[in-house]
């Protein structure tokens, strides 16, 4: 006689750890570049090279990339752009982490800030959070039904479970080439670019992951001719593309993160030998979970009619699923430029990022509080400044309706910026509008005696002997007939036979006919 198992597979959290860390470093502007008269707008990114776990701690080491817009001192003031770099390593005290264990790191770049030490150097600071953890697959094997048995009483209990079926890291690469529409001057150089994610889409199909999406791009560039007209152009790569993963199947539950890591953006020539395409070419990092939300019909009790049979049992953890939702919300704040700054002709392009602060469960799901970080690039009729950038914070708290959740469920929320546009109000004034989504996972962790293995033994005969071969048992509170037949080491299904019973539905004071039968 042997069990029938089957496993459940819960992601859980082995040990994680956060910390922030300030780089910063003084640089200096490269000879080819113009000196610097005023500085415009900064954007940064951080590439994360090398992760090293020891005992109890992790080593990090990688490199803060950053972009600086500024206004050139020449005789002309022009717009002019340096880009560079800045390695870090930091070693971060994770309790529970061992060598060897694979550590995911996060990053959030809170805060860049660049000065001007002088006209060929620069002071470049920021604030890094970091967050790390460690996830292990934990299985619970619960026992679902026998083999080769023959006179056992089996009850079996329903269980709902969130399967952890698929977990990888995989990469999309996005290779586009974007034409100048007709009207705007050929490229004679690339100043400023940005290229942000909107909100992915990914459908679990058989065999692969569907995606869709869209990524926004943003180039201020020195046009061709004499006087080097300063001109943007805005657009939008489609993502519609699979990546195989096997074993996936349609109807899975999806749960994947996905970011920009490498990008490459260079201009080329066209067919005519013109400066008027800019190729785009972007890896997208996938982390990829992929859920099956199960029934499984476990044992929980059985005994023997011609042996005693005992069960073992031990707890088993697995996630039950709350919700998987988006919730979205819809902000707006209004920016001025501040006094004597160059007021405002045009806007040019618009980028900003989802900066999320507390997140605590509520009476009505989940409380979501952070702020959305906008900045603008645009012109002005200033000689002296002929571009120049706006920001400001949009606050924002969100309540995510999750039925049933509370401060012991698991969230999973992935914030996404999916649109923004910043227009002017006046000369000195902007309103920016922005639209949020929360794409989140809420579970239940949930602990359950499952029964593992068998004692099994022959009948006693002592203890067979003193129980009577016919008894008229009168049902006691809280008696099921489940209990009386483990008892007396009678079927259930003779029980209701010889009682003449539809169900196995009993009462207190019910007289019962129970006669042993083997």
């Amino acid at each position: 006689m042997e069990l029938i198992k089957k496993s459940i597979h819960m992601d859980q959290q082995k040990c994680s750890a956060s910390t922030q860390i300030t780089i910063e470093d003084d640089i200096n502007i490269t000879d080819v570049k113009p000196d610097v008269f005023q500085l415009v707008t900064e954007q940064g990114s951080v590439d994360i090279e090398e992760v090293r776990a020891v005992e109890d701690h992790v080593h990090i080491r990688g490199t803060l990339k950053f972009q600086v817009l500024y206004i050139s001192d020449e005789e002309a003031h022009r717009p002019a752009c340096m880009e560079g770099g800045i390695s870090f390593s930091e070693t971060v005290y994770m309790d529970g982490v061992a060598a060897g264990d694979a550590v995911t790191v996060r990053t959030a770049l809170e805060d860049l800030s660049v000065g001007v030490i002088n006209s060929r150097k620069l002071s470049v600071q920021a604030l890094l959070d970091l967050s790390l953890g460690v996830e292990i697959l934990q299985e619970a094997v619960a026992a679902v039904g026998l083999e080769d048995a023959q006179d056992v009483e089996v009850r079996k209990k329903a269980m709902q479970a969130l399967d952890l079926a698929i977990s990888k890291k995989d990469i999309y690469r996005v290779r586009e080439e974007v034409t100048l529409p007709n009207g705007l001057p050929n490229i004679f150089s690339l100043l400023w670019q940005t290229c942000q994610l909107k909100e992915i889409t990914c459908t679990p199909m058989d065999g692969h992951l569907a995606l869709r999406g869209e990524i926004t791009l943003f180039f201020l560039y020195e046009g061709e001719g004499e006087d080097r007209p300063v001109t943007w152009y805005e657009t939008a790569l489609q993502i519609n593309g699979t990546v195989e993963c096997q074993g996936m199947r349609e109807g899975m539950l999806d749960h994947t993160r996905c970011r920009i890591g490498h990008k490459e953006i260079e201009v080329k020539a066209d067919a005519d030998g013109e400066e008027r395409k800019i190729s785009v070419e972007l890896v997208l990092d996938l982390d990829m979970k992929l859920y099956e939300e199960i029934r499984v019909e476990m044992i929980s009790d059985l005994y023997g009619v011609t042996q005693e049979i005992g069960t073992v049992t031990q707890n088993g953890t697995c996630r039950q699923l709350l919700m998987k939702n988006t919730g979205k919300l819809k902000v707006s704040g209004r920016f001025q430029t501040g006094t004597g700054l160059p007021e405002i002709q045009q806007i040019g392009g618009c980028f900003g990022e989802i900066q999320t602060g507390a997140m605590e469960p509520c009476p009505e799901g989940l409380k979501i509080s952070g702020a959305v970080r906008v900045r603008a690039i645009y012109s002005s009729g200033d000689s002296e400044l002929p571009f120049y950038s706006i920001r400001g914070d949009i606050p924002f708290s969100y309540v995510l309706e999750v039925p049933g959740g509370d401060a012991d469920c698991r969230y999973e929320v992935e914030p996404v910026l999916e649109q923004l546009s910043v227009t002017a109000a006046d000369s000195e004034e902007v309103e920016a509008r922005a639209g949020l989504s929360f794409g989140c996972l809420a579970c239940r962790i949930h602990e359950e005696p499952m029964v593992v293995d068998l004692d099994i033994a022959p009948l006693d005969p002592a203890k067979l002997s003193m129980l009577p071969g016919v008894v008229a048992y009168f049902v006691q509170e809280g008696d099921t007939l489940w209990d009386i037949g483990k008892r007396y080491y009678v079927p259930v299904a003779r029980m209701k036979e010889m009682n003449d019973l539809a169900g196995e539905e009993v009462k207190p004071g019910d007289k019962l006919l129970v006669v042993k039968g083997f």
